[in-house]
C-alpha cells in the first residue's frame, strides 16, 4: 500500500483541505473511496473501537487490498486542512464536490469516486449526492442522519444533550489531542452558543438539512440503517431510500446497540457482504450480486428473521389501534399504572413535575438501583393472545392539557415481558424492551404539510405557539421506524413523561429545563380517546 500523508487540495474559495490517500501499489487507474469528516484522519492509526466512538471510516487497507483508493480528508478548520469549522455549512459542502473532482484527475484514479463512512461520514455523503459532482458514482451510506435540527440538537423540538456532547467529546477532543500529539487543534468556533441561538428549524439548520434536497440525488445508494441507532441516524437512511431520485436500496442490520454498529463497520465481512459487492459494481463495472438484492431487506427485532420487500414499509400493513386507559393493571408500579386495550377507557391521568423522586432525569434510584417505569406514565395492554409482527411508524394521538403553555411529551412503546406472580408480589418490576420511541414540545405542533402524511406527521419547528392552561389540545406524536415481534404472553407497553433519562436513552436524553414545572392531564374517556396506533404486518 502507498500512503501519501497531508496532501493539500485548494477549493473554489482558496483553502487547501488535507487528505490523506492511501491506494495500491502500481500506476492503475483505481477506483476511489472518499470519506470526510472532523475527526482528523491522522487518528486512523487508533484501533476502530467503542472507545473511540469517531472512527468511523470502515476497513482502509482491507479495500486497498481488493483494488481501491482510499481518500480520507479533514474537513475544513479541523486537522490539517485550513478555514473554520462550520459544521455542515455550505462552505463544507461545496468542499466536498472540489475534492471529488480533484480526485477524478489524478493519474492513479479512474474517474470513479464513491461515498463511504458511518455517521458524520455518512451524513456529508447525502452533500455529496445532492451536488452530484460529475465523477462522484455512488454513495455507501451506512448509519447516517439527514435532519440534524430534529434528529441531533432539538429531537421533537425538545432540547437534546447530544450536540453538546458530541462537539466536546468528538470533535474539539480528537481535534486537540491527536493520537500522534503532533499539529493539535483548537476548534475556536462557538458551536453550543450557535446552537442555543437557533432552537428553532431556521435558515441555520436548513442550511444543514440535506432532508429537503434528497430528490437531488441521481447516484445510485446503498442506504444502510441500524435499529439500534433509531434516535440518532436510522430515520436519515430510511428517508433517503425513500426520496433519492436514482437508484436506490435500503438494509437495516439487527445489530444490538448503538456501539456494535461501529464494531460491524469495522469487520471485513460486513463490507463483504453489504458494500463490496455495491462498489464493485458502479465503480469496477464487476457483475456481482447487487444487481439482484431486494429493494429492502431489514431484520426484525427480537427474532432471527430477515425480510424483504419492495418498498418500506412494506405493503399491506394494517393500523391497529390500542386505546389508553384508567387502569389499573396491577402489572408494573408507575405513576398511574394505566390499561391499554381494544376500546375508549374512561376518565383522565394527571401527574405533576418535576417528580422528588425524579434523580437520573425523570428515573428513581432506590434499593436495587435505577427503577425507568416507577417515575412515568404507563399504560399497559393485557397479555397479547398471539405473537404480533410491526414494521413502519406508529403514533400516538393523545387529548392532554396542561398547567403550562407548554407541554412536553416523551413517549415510549415498549414490549412488557410476563412475570411470575412471586415477583410481582414482592414488588419486582417485570422486564421490559424499548421498541420505539416519540417525542414532540405541543407548542412546536405546527404541521408541515408538504412531507406528512397521515400515518407520519411532520412539524415545521419554525417558531413557538403557546398553549392556552387549561386548554384541551389534540397532538399527534409520531414514533421512529421500527420491526419487531411482541412475543405472545408478553404485553404492550406505552410510557409516557415530560423528561427521559440516560438510564433509559444512554447519548440520546433530553435535557430538563429548570422552567419546567406544571402538571399535565391526559385524557383517555370515549369523548377524548387517546390512543396508540402500531403498524400491524399480516401473518402471511
Amino acid at each position: 500500500m502507498i500512503e501519501q500523508k497531508d496532501v493539500l487540495v485548494t477549493v473554489r474559495d482558496g483553502i487547501k483541505i488535507a487528505t490523506r490517500i492511501y491506494r495500491p501499489e502500481g500506476a492503475g487507474p483505481f477506483p476511489t473511496l472518499f470519506a470526510c469528516s472532523p475527526y482528523r484522519y491522522d487518528n486512523n492509526d487508533l484501533p476502530a473501537s467503542p472507545l473511540f466512538l469517531w472512527r468511523e471510516t470502515g476497513p482502509i487497507e482491507w479495500y486497498v487490498d481488493h483494488g481501491y483508493a482510499y481518500v480520507h480528508a479533514d474537513v475544513r478548520g479541523t486537522g490539517f486542512s485550513e478555514g473554520d469549522f462550520g459544521f455542515m455549512n455550505r462552505a463544507e459542502q461545496q468542499d466536498l464536490y472540489d475534492v471529488i473532482e480533484w480526485i477524478a484527475q489524478q493519474p492513479w484514479s479512474n474517474g470513479k469516486v464513491g461515498g463511504i463512512g458511518q455517521s458524520y461520514y455518512c451524513m456529508l455523503q447525502w452533500f455529496m449526492g445532492i451536488q452530484n459532482p460529475p465523477h462522484l458514482a455512488c454513495l455507501g451510506a451506512y448509519d447516517g442522519l439527514n435532519d440534524p435540527y430534529r434528529y441531533m440538537a432539538f429531537p421533537g423540538g425538545i432540547e437534546s444533550v447530544f450536540l453538546p456532547y458530541w462537539i466536546n467529546a468528538s470533535v474539539r477532543l480528537a481535534n486537540l489531542f491527536p493520537a500522534n500529539r503532533e499539529h493539535p487543534r483548537h476548534l475556536a468556533s462557538d458551536f453550543i452558543g450557535e446552537i442555543w441561538r437557533h432552537p428553532y428549524y431556521d435558515d441555520y439548520w436548513k442550511e444543514r438539512s440535506a432532508f429537503e434536497h434528497l430528490d437531488k440525488i441521481k447516484v445510485p445508494v446503498h442506504s444502510i440503517g441500524v435499529w439500534a441507532k433509531q434516535d440518532l441516524h436510522l430515520s436519515g437512511n430510511i428517508n433517503a431510500f425513500q426520496h433519492a431520485s436514482g437508484p436506490t436500496k435500503l438494509t437495516i442490520t439487527g445489530t444490538p446497540t448503538a456501539f456494535s454498529s461501529m464494531l460491524d463497520f469495522k469487520d471485513p465481512a460486513f463490507h463483504e457482504q453489504h458494500l463490496l459487492p455495491f462498489y464493485d459494481y458502479y465503480l469496477k463495472g464487476v457483475k456481482t450480486s447487487w444487481i439482484d438484492r431486494p429493494n429492502v431487506m431489514y431484520s426484525v427485532r427480537n427474532t432471527r428473521t430477515m425480510r424483504s420487500f419492495d418498498t418500506w414499509p412494506p405493503p399491506g400493513i394494517k393500523r391497529v389501534t390500542y386505546f389508553l386507559g384508567q387502569g389499573p393493571t396491577g402489572t408494573v408500579t408507575s405513576l398511574n399504572d394505566g390499561s391499554l386495550g381494544p376500546a375508549p377507557g374512561s376518565g383522565s391521568t394527571t401527574y405533576s413535575y418535576p417528580q422528588p423522586m425524579w434523580v437520573m432525569g425523570v428515573v428513581p434510584v432506590g434499593p436495587d438501583g435505577p427503577d425507568p417505569a416507577r417515575g412515568v406514565l404507563t399504560f399497559t395492554s393485557p397479555p397479547i393472545e398471539q405473537d404480533v409482527e410491526i414494521a413502519g411508524n406508529g403514533k400516538l394521538v393523545v387529548h392532554a392539557s396542561s398547567t403550562r403553555d407548554d407541554m412536553d411529551l416523551i413517549v415510549k412503546l415498549s414490549e412488557q415481558l410476563a412475570q411470575a406472580p412471586e415477583e410481582r408480589e414482592r414488588g419486582i418490576q417485570p422486564r421490559y424492551t424499548i421498541v420505539s420511541k416519540g417525542w414532540l414540545r405541543a407548542s412546536h405542533a405546527i404541521h408541515d404539510p408538504a412531507p406528512s402524511t397521515d400515518d407520519v406527521p411532520f412539524y415545521a419547528h419554525s417558531g413557538r405557539a403557546p398553549l392556552t392552561p387549561g386548554k384541551i389540545y389534540q397532538l399527534e406524536i409520531p414514533l421512529e421506524p421500527m420491526a419487531y415481534r411482541f412475543r405472545k404472553g408478553n404485553r404492550i407497553r406505552l410510557e409516557l413523561c415530560c423528561g427521559d433519562s440516560p438510564v433509559t436513552d444512554g447519548l440520546f436524553w433530553h435535557l430538563y429545563r429548570p422552567d419546567k414545572i406544571g402538571a399535565d392531564t391526559i385524557y383517555h374517556d370515549a369523548e377524548r380517546s387517546s390512543h396508540l396506533i402500531l403498524p400491524v404486518l399480516p401473518e402471511d
